[in-house]
Order: structure tokens, then sequence, then C-alpha cells
């Protein structure tokens, strides 16, 4: 008998449970290869100027719209605020 309990996958962020999104964002960066991954030191570097930023709401970044942990793990991502941070 097939299982009837359907995940959607497909889902707007505003029709999942907050922390269901967030933990894809991290699974995401887990998942993330080792030459596309920052380091965990600069990662976390990232991360600190990203919390003195007035541009920083909820996570999200207000220049860009981007979950700043999200683009803080991509090695290749900067800072897109017109005073460069990182």
């Amino acid at each position: 008998m097939p299982d009837t309990q359907r995940i959607c996958r497909k889902c707007l962020l505003r029709d999942m449970p907050e922390e269901a999104y967030f933990q894809n964002m991290y699974t995401s960066i887990a998942n993330l290869s080792e030459d596309d991954r920052a380091s965990d030191a600069e990662y976390e570097r990232r991360l600190v100027l990203c919390r003195e930023c007035d541009q920083l709401l909820n996570g999200m970044c207000r220049v860009c719209g981007c979950f700043v942990e999200m683009r803080a793990a991509i090695a290749v991502r900067h800072c897109t605020g017109v005073e460069k941070r990182w």
C-alpha cells in the first residue's frame, strides 16, 4: 500500500512551518561541496560582519533579499551592499 502522506517540496516559504524552511537552508549548506563552501572560519567571520549591518532583517539582506547564512556559506559569494563588508 503506498504512503498516503505527501510532502510538498514546492511550497512557498510562507506555506511552510518556519523551522522547516530554516532546516532546508541548513541542509543545503551542509550539502555544499568542499570546493563551493567557505571555510568554517570564513563563514563565521562573514556572519559577524552581517550581524553588525543595518541591512540585516530577520536573517535576510535588505539589499539583495538573500538569506545571509546561505550567501555567507558559499565561497565565491560576496556581500551585496554598497559598502562591501566581505
